[in-house]
Parts: C-alpha cells; sequence; structure tokens
C-alpha cells in the first residue's frame, strides 16, 4: 500500500467516497476571492485543485496560491503543475519549493499548447512529458534524488495524481497511457487518476471499468454549467465531450427566462439534478474513489450537489 501523506489520499485510502473541489487563480494580485471561495467548501470538499495556467492563460503561480489556500482558508490543496512551462531545473525547483511550503497533494498534467491561450506566441516547453513529472516528484518522495540521481536535503511527501480522459476515441490508447504512468512505473507511478470532465454516465462507467487493472484510485470529473452558452461551448467546442440532449433542453428552455434572478437559479437546479443523478449512480455502483467538482467560479452549485448526494 503506498504511504498517504495527505488528507485526501489518506481518505482515498480507507475507502471513503471523497469530493474535489476546483479553483483558477486568474491575472491577479489579489487571491482573496480564490480564498473565499475555498471557505465556502469547507466541510463539503476533501480538497481543492489550485489550476496552472488553465488554457494556456498567463495566471498567478498556482504553487502561491496552493499554500495561500491551505494557509489562509484552512483547505488543502491539490498543487496543479505543467510541463508546458517548465523545464526539468524548473521543475525540481518548484516540486522542491511546493514540499516547503507543506503542500502534499500534486496533479502532474502535460497542459494545453500556448496557441490556445493568450500570448500564442510563447514557446511552450515540454522538456519532459507528464509521465516524466510523475517519475521525477515521486523519484524525489520515494529516493530523494532528482532524475540523474542528485540527493536532496529533506524531500517533499507528495501524493501524485494524474489525469485521464474518458471522452477519448477511441478509448485504449487513453486507458495505455495510465497504464505507463501507474503499472509501468511501478513504485514510481501515480498515486491516483483525476479524470477530465464527463458528462455521460455510460461512459464514466465504461472507463472504470477499463481501467480497474490498474488497481489505481480514480476520481470522476464533472462540470456544473452556468448557462446554455456554455453547456453549448462544451457540445461543440471540446473534443470527444458530449451534453446530453435532455440536458441541453432544459439550459435552452432556461435561456428564455426573462429575469436574471430565476434564469441563474433554474441553472443551478438543473444542475443539482441531473449531477445528483450522476454522482449517486458513481457512488453507488462503482469502484470510483469519489468526484471532482470543475465548479469553478460557481461554488454555490458544490454544497448542495454533496449534500444530495451523500444523503441519498
Amino acid at each position: 500500500m503506498r504511504e498517504a501523506y495527505s488528507e485526501l489520499f489518506k481518505k482515498i485510502q480507507a475507502g471513503e467516497f471523497v469530493f474535489t473541489g476546483e479553483l483558477e487563480p486568474e491575472k491577479t494580485t489579489d487571491l482573496h476571492e480564490v480564498i473565499e471561495q475555498a471557505r465556502a467548501l469547507k466541510g463539503y470538499v476533501t480538497a481543492c485543485n489550485v489550476t496552472d495556467n488553465p488554457k494556456s492563460c498567463a495566471y498567478t503561480s498556482p504553487l502561491v496560491a496552493s499554500y495561500m489556500v491551505q494557509r489562509d482558508a484552512g483547505m488543502e490543496a491539490v498543487y496543479q503543475c505543467t510541463v508546458r512551462d517548465r523545464n526539468r531545473l524548473a521543475l525540481v525547483s518548484d516540486l522542491l519549493a511546493a514540499g516547503s511550503l507543506g503542500l502534499k497533494n500534486l496533479l502532474a498534467l502535460s497542459g494545453d499548447h500556448t496557441t490556445l491561450g493568450d500570448n500564442p506566441g510563447a514557446l511552450p516547453v515540454y522538456d519532459v512529458d507528464s509521465l516524466g513529472l510523475v517519475y521525477l516528484a515521486r523519484k524525489m518522495v520515494v529516493d530523494g534524488t532528482d532524475l540523474v540521481g542528485l540527493e536532496i536535503e529533506k524531500p517533499p511527501k507528495f501524493n501524485i495524481a494524474m489525469a485521464g480522459n474518458p471522452n477519448a476515441e477511441p478509448l485504449e490508447p487513453e486507458v495505455l497511457k495510465c497504464e505507463r504512468k501507474t503499472l509501468g512505473l511501478g513504485e514510481y507511478g501515480a498515486d491516483f487518476i483525476q479524470t477530465q470532465v464527463v458528462f455521460e454516465i455510460e461512459k464514466a462507467k465504461t472507463w472504470l471499468k477499463e481501467i480497474e487493472y490498474l488497481n489505481t484510485p480514480c476520481i470522476i470529473g464533472i462540470f456544473p454549467i452556468k448557462s446554455y452558452g456554455m453547456a453549448k461551448f462544451f457540445n461543440t467546442a471540446i473534443p470527444g465531450v458530449s451534453v446530453p440532449d435532455f440536458f441541453m433542453e432544459r439550459f435552452k428552455k432556461a435561456k428564455q427566462i426573462d429575469d436574471k434572478k430565476k434564469k441563474k437559479e433554474r441553472y443551478l437546479e438543473i444542475n443539482i439534478d441531473y449531477f445528483t443523478d450522476f454522482c449517486r449512480e458513481i457512488y453507488k455502483t462503482t469502484k470510483a474513489a469519489g468526484i471532482h467538482i470543475m465548479a469553478v467560479n460557481y461554488v454555490q452549485c458544490t454544497p448542495p450537489l454533496v449534500d444530495a448526494v451523500l444523503k441519498a
């Protein structure tokens, strides 16, 4: 059994069905709003992911934001780190800093390509890939060394997550990627998986069945939607992601409501109804370790959803 350093991984190993949230520090030096969102999620989620330049937009460092979320909100952070922006020197430096700041969860990511972001002329790095980052982080934790075997004084102690995509078509190559980052690395593999957003319950259940042989805990990602426009965007612009037709129809009808307050209330109601059923199905009929709720800037959705799932 892997050693558990974070409260999140301790709960996963104890067999508790966990919920995690997501926070996005934007282009600002004021993290008050992010910290307040983390405070609002306390008691409902075990930890919050802190994003790393999502969609390749240059935002506040997730290293600093993760530390402040833990220090000021008392919320355990999942520090996201991409290989897009850092060579191996910077990766080692940031992981050492994360250890110094008391961070205990790391999500190793490739990162969206820079051409998709707000500085499309920026050069991507990709000195190592996300598998290399998982291996580097585990080397630091297990062996107390970097990639070339240089010793680290008081090495960091993380539980390390990797990403998986249940929407991939075909699915087999994505499953094999996860195998490489878990079984393929042996003791240097990832501790658990967090998936990309998935709307269709059968896709989530198929994914969980396909990766069961990895014996690696998996948290399924969902994305509550704030508006019809966002739902349409997911349905048409995100490869492999499809929003169920009846879910789209509910949002389309809600869009016709003139009163803005009532429209927002209806959108929230639709999300709670749909994702309560989705999460209950995952909770009651699968071996998933939990649900990752990617409700960025939509924290009002999380408490009633978690309550509804657990009280069912």
